[in-house]
């Protein structure tokens, strides 16, 4: 058990950072970070000072602070806030914080009890959700100030077990002041809550779930399915229908079948030699519980669980499910999960949906379940990793998270980015959703397409449908035009696995959440709260989902979108954005809406079908945007190591100086025998102008590469070249972006338009016109076009002030 209880926390903070609280006060303030102050009242004068849920270090350093300190008052000066208290029970009245900083119309002032204007967290579940749900606070708002209620969560005893809190009126709250200092309230949070897990390289690939009643074979026959159609996966979820459900036992025991431990030989006769096969496949496997039942008579492990818990096996009765009571507790793990996993399960889909209450008071037990399960995950030096529902602030210690079932609409695809953007804001950066909805609603393959293009763009993509028989995911199963769009992104999402697992590395070192909104980096612009839809991906790509049904007439959909400032490049499409504007984008299935801004790099696996499994790769592509100086490391290992403290990192740093027009990769940092010795580089400059030189240097001997310039940028392909090596482009003094050539992207807009054909030749005259912009706009505008047609024609006309 003692790898259940390693869970280093640091709850006592220093006493310097602590006001009142002594003998006979009834309140205490803790000064955690410049903007954090944490609030406790108790009318016993007793404190807490054990780890909750949310809050397990409070042993920071102490920052800058001043008091005045008077018998009727005190007051608490940061560089960010100014508290005043009454010292008397907390009131709106007698309790105040005025939060520094001119982001308001007024003075931003806190009240007790107010709890701001947030720009929210998440939500502990998406069942059954047709679209926009509440969810809960986090801990950013445009009121600069939030707080947390930390008064009835659970708590950690310092032996490593859980505890309710004492009874009787006790407050315990955090206020967050950060103004619109967001990033600096996120990384406060993280401070105080624990940072991100770093998370194995293939949680990143392509995930394979359905609610059916699989058979091994046909199981394994589906997996080589997906192989030769290339299409690569990582990982193989097994939905409830693994163990007895339907069988007589079952049906005499009383018992609903949800909760099983006994695999159903019927359709797994050998298991171990299932999961044996599934590995050989470079699949991880993991298989679905809903522990709430307990343990029945009929299952294996009943007789060993008996005698482990102290209850008579001849009895018959089901063991009841009590994570709380310490003997069942130590065998649900030891018992019932690692019989399982010495046959070769991999981790654990925890599907709790039972509630919130134990045997104790205040303890959650799917609380319980997240912890401990992440925690016995680390086993024998094994990457934790479990599979769960979020459980309140803190959760994000516990990836990844099972949003719940959905419902397959529109709705509940253009709800999705905004959801998983705002779990950013309470740090819950890895959802896993049902990709293309679980149950009801409609067939649409447009839809279904379009959700898998967003699953790329999302923490984990995993596939997933009922048990409905005209409700599955196989891409093949769908229109030739939804089918090939479905298998690009699928592609792409491994492509992608070099990117996503660096800035895993970076989430997990610098608190950096994978998916965020676009506020968190410009706070003061009005537009960044406007696209709740838009987000950043990773620290170079910014994306705009398609998450409405395309227009009868354009043939595309549409994305309302603002840029920030500075030039963007479509990654795809290589078309050149002005920034700090707002538009609409406009995209046939098979694009999407994905920008780089200038000096972004983007490492990519080269293959055309990756492998399953997401090894590192022999061919590596990167995409360099020009205009402005860039650097990315990309980070690898061989998969061992817990956290990111303990692994064996080699980067390959990558980097472009606009000035000199010079990119360079490598030498690597370090030993790494377990990476390909020698690989194969394509460098991508995205919609380069023609540059005044392509010179390639490896160990600064120029080498002759092939280079190919068209215009939508230029392409350098090097052969096998070692990775202690040390590769530089040279492309000649500050290099451009190409201007955009508006009628090379408008012409198939219009030709695919669904429209009489005369207008176009009108449409096309305007557009070809010789005079300034403001002409051929003014031309548009008076051909009565359709709304949309003319909105997506603005797109490309509008896109680069420098085109002509």
């Amino acid at each position: 058990m003692e790898h259940r209880q390693n869970f280093p926390t640091k709850p006592h903070a220093n006493k310097d950072a602590i006001l009142g609280g002594g003998e006979g006060c009834k309140y205490r303030f803790t000064v955690l970070a410049e903007g954090l102050v944490r609030y406790e009242y108790a009318d016993d004068c007793k404190f807490e000072d054990r780890a909750s849920t949310f809050a397990i270090n409070r042993q920071l350093p102490v920052p800058k602070f001043r008091v005045v300190d008077t018998d009727s008052d005190l007051e608490i000066i940061t560089e960010k806030f100014h508290l005043r208290y009454d010292k008397g029970p907390f009131t709106a009245n007698g309790f105040t914080v005025h939060i520094k900083g001119n982001f308001a119309d007024w003075s931003a002032l806190w009240r007790y009890g107010d709890n701001g204007i947030g720009l929210g967290g998440t939500a502990r579940t998406l069942d059954e959700a047709n679209g926009r749900i509440p969810v809960g606070p986090g801990v950013i708002s445009q009121s600069g100030y939030v707080t947390l209620d930390d008064s009835d969560t659970m708590l950690f005893t310092d032996d490593g077990w859980v505890a309710g809190r004492r009874p009787g009126n006790r407050i315990d709250g955090y206020l967050f002041a950060y103004g619109h200092d967001y990033t600096g309230a996120m990384k406060a949070f993280y401070a105080v809550s624990g940072k991100q897990p770093l998370l194995p390289r293939w949680a990143f690939g392509n995930w394979w779930s359905r609610y059916y009643k699989y058979k091994a074979d046909e199981y394994l026959e589906l997996m080589d399915r997906f192989r030769k159609e290339g299409i690569p996966l990582t990982v193989g979820v097994i939905d409830m229908d693994w163990h007895l459900v339907e069988d007589e036992r079952v049906a005499k025991s009383g018992l609903s079948g949800w909760t099983g431990y006994t695999w159903d030989k019927k359709l797994f006769p050998d298991p171990r030699k299932f999961l044996e096969e599934c590995h050989n496949r470079k699949l991880k496997i993991t298989l679905n519980v809903h522990p709430a039942d307990g343990v029945a008579s009929y299952e294996d492990a009943y007789e060993e669980m008996a005698d482990a818990v102290g209850k008579d096996k001849n009895s018959g009765d089901p063991i009841a499910f009590d994570i709380t009571d310490k003997k069942f507790f130590g065998a649900y793990f030891d018992i019932l999960h690692r019989k399982l996993e010495n046959e070769g399960v991999d981790f654990w889909w925890l599907d709790w949906q039972q509630g919130r209450h134990s045997r104790i008071p205040g303890v959650d037990p799917l609380w319980m379940l997240n912890h401990y399960h992440f925690l016995d995950s680390q086993r024998n030096g094994n990457r934790p990793l479990t599979f769960s529902r979020y459980a309140g602030p803190g959760s994000h210690r516990y990836p990844v998270g099972f949003s719940g079932d959905t419902v397959v609409s529109w709705e509940s695809l253009d709800f999705q980015p905004e959801f998983t953007a705002t779990a950013s804001n309470i740090g819950y950066a890895y959802w896993s959703h049902d990709i293309g909805g679980h149950f009801y609603g409609y067939r649409d393959d447009e839809l279904a397409a379009r959700w898998v293009q967003l699953g790329v763009f999302s923490p984990i993509l995993r596939l997933h449908s009922s048990s409905n028989p005209w409700n599955s995911k196989e891409p093949w199963k769908f229109s030739q035009e939804s089918r090939s769009t479905m298998d690009q992104a699928l592609r792409l999402r491994h492509q992608l696995i070099p990117y996503l697992y660096s800035m895993n590395v970076r989430s997990a070192k610098e608190g950096e959440a994978l998916v965020q909104p676009i506020y968190w980096k410009y706070p003061e612009s009005r537009e960044a709260y406007s696209v709740p839809n838009e987000f950043f991906f990773g620290s170079e790509l910014l994306v705009m989902p398609m998450t409405l049904p395309r227009d009868k007439v354009t043939r595309r959909a549409r994305a309302r979108a603002w840029l920030p400032p500075g030039r963007h490049v479509d990654v795809f499409s290589g078309v050149v954005y002005d920034g700090d504007c707002e538009k609409w984008l406009y995209r046939a299935l098979e694009d999407y809406a994905v920008l780089a801004r200038e000096g972004s790099i983007i490492p990519f696996d080269a293959a055309k079908e990756p492998e399953n499994g997401s090894p590192n790769p022999e061919k590596l592509e990167v995409k360099i945007i020009v205009g402005a100086d860039g650097n990315f490391e990309l980070y690898e290992d061989d998969g061992t190591g817990n956290g990111v403290e303990d692994v064996h990192w080699v980067r390959t740093p990558i980097t472009f100086t606009q000035k000199s027009g010079t990119a360079t990769i490598g030498p690597v940092s370090d030993k790494a025998d377990f990476l390909p010795q020698m690989r194969d580089w394509t460098i991508t400059f995205a919609a380069l102008a023609a540059p005044k030189s392509n010179q390639v240097f490896v160990d600064d001997r120029e080498d002759k590469a092939d280079i190919n310039t068209t215009d939508s940028g230029t392409t350098i392909t090097l052969g096998a070249i070692s990775i202690k090596s040390k590769i530089r482009i040279e492309l000649g003094d500050n290099p451009q972006l190409a201007a955009t050539d508006r009628a090379k992207h408008i012409f198939p807009l219009v030709d695919g338009a669904q429209m009489e054909f005369e207008p176009k030749k009108h449409i096309w005259s305007a557009i070809t016109a010789h005079g300034p912009l403001g002409v051929k706009l003014s031309k548009l505008s008076a051909l009565s076009l359709d709304p949309k047609l003319l909105e997506a024609i603005m797109e490309f006309m509008c896109a680069d002030s420098r085109s002509v």
